[in-house]
């Protein structure tokens, strides 16, 4: 018997076949190892960043004034009016500044990912122009924009549109204007490159098939592009949740947001523990939205599919 048959038959033997199992299971254990030490420190970078601060934050909202272990900063938050308030004006400002993000950029991107290569890069340089200039330089620059006096109103009333200045800054609708101009990139950008990765063909094909550009976008276009206009709606209504210095500025005093409210506990009152409470619930309630915002994405997707 050849010494190859000898080999053939000592692996079909049963031994043989345990003899390999127990070598593919080092394998793989090596293997998992060699994965491991690779992203040791990508789990060490996300672990000195993230996960440490936020138990820490967890830690020190259990503690009460006095510190002592109590429940008692978290039922502040229901025993006290303002508290809630001010939550539910965050959210609002929130969704308000999302949907108006998306409805003024989904179009610009639309109209970015049409234009020619070239054309697309120039313009694409006006939108993210704004990230070279301060938040803080572009929060006042619109303070005097739309102030009682600014230009908006100023040219309003010499075109004889209005009679008496609109009241545009140092209110709620201050913070929303501020906000969306600040926020708007962060959802162009991710929605612009999704857009260019749509395959033109399938266009191409609905349209044979018989179907208008109304039909075309709506049935083939739009759900292509919902990766990343998913995308750049979590950006802005995660950033909207802990924006501080335009709702500050623009709100002049009379929006208060749940960024303001933790440092107005933390400096003025220097209450650590219940300001660290205002950020677990701002941290929970926002991770229990995107799981339910991933849900319905994924609920749709199913939808979808399954009508086809």
């Amino acid at each position: 018997m050849s010494a190859q048959s000898a080999f053939l038959t000592e692996t079909a033997s049963p031994a043989g076949q345990d003899l390999n199992a127990q070598a593919l299971r080092a394998d793989a254990r090596r293997e998992s190892l060699r994965l491991l030490a690779l992203l040791a420190p990508s789990l060490f970078l996300v672990c000195a960043i993230i996960i440490v601060p936020i138990g820490w934050l967890f830690w020190l909202s259990l503690f009460d004034e006095t510190g002592a272990l109590s429940a008692a900063n978290y039922a502040r938050f229901f025993e006290q009016a303002s508290y809630i308030r001010t939550f539910i004006t965050t959210f609002e400002v929130a969704f308000i500044v999302t949907g108006a993000c998306v409805l003024t950029g989904y179009p610009l991107a639309y109209m970015l990912s049409q234009l020619p290569r070239r054309a697309a890069s120039i313009c694409l340089i006006f939108v993210i122009l704004p990230f070279w200039t301060s938040v803080l330089v572009r929060t006042y620059a619109w303070l005097v924009i739309l102030q009682r006096k600014g230009l908006i109103n100023s040219w309003l009333i010499d075109l004889g549109v209005i009679s008496q200045p609109l009241s545009l800054a140092n209110n709620f609708s201050g913070v929303v204007i501020g906000m969306t101009h600040i926020l708007l990139p962060f959802l162009v950008l991710p929605l612009y490159a999704s857009m260019k990765t749509i395959d033109t063909d399938c266009l191409r094909a609905g349209m044979n098939l018989g179907a208008g550009p109304a039909a075309t976008f709506r049935q083939i276009f739009f759900p292509l592009s919902v990766p990343g206009l998913a995308s750049g709606v979590v950006i802005v209504f995660v950033l909207c949740l802990g924006f501080f210095v335009t709702p500050a500025l623009m709100g002049g005093g009379k929006v208060v947001m749940w960024a303001m409210r933790m440092e107005q506990t933390t400096s003025l009152y220097s209450n650590w523990g219940a300001g660290a409470a205002l950020g677990v619930v701002l941290l929970v309630v926002t991770l229990a939205l995107l799981g339910l915002f991933q849900w319905l994405l994924g609920a749709r997707a199913t939808g979808v599919w399954s009508s086809r």
